[in-house]
């Protein structure tokens, strides 16, 4: 059986799983200032 998107959703809704703690890293990230990421990609200094 093969997974599907809503098997991926699951995964990163679960604090049990790995996928969760990842997504959550990942929003952070995207929220800090002080990440390169922040700024998006049009910004190269």
């Amino acid at each position: 059986m093969s997974r599907t998107s809503n098997d991926d959703r699951s995964d990163s809704m679960n604090p049990n799983n790995d996928a969760y703690w990842d997504s959550l890293d990942n929003h952070a990230d995207q929220l800090n200032p002080n990440n390169d990421e922040y700024r998006g990609e049009d910004d190269e200094d």
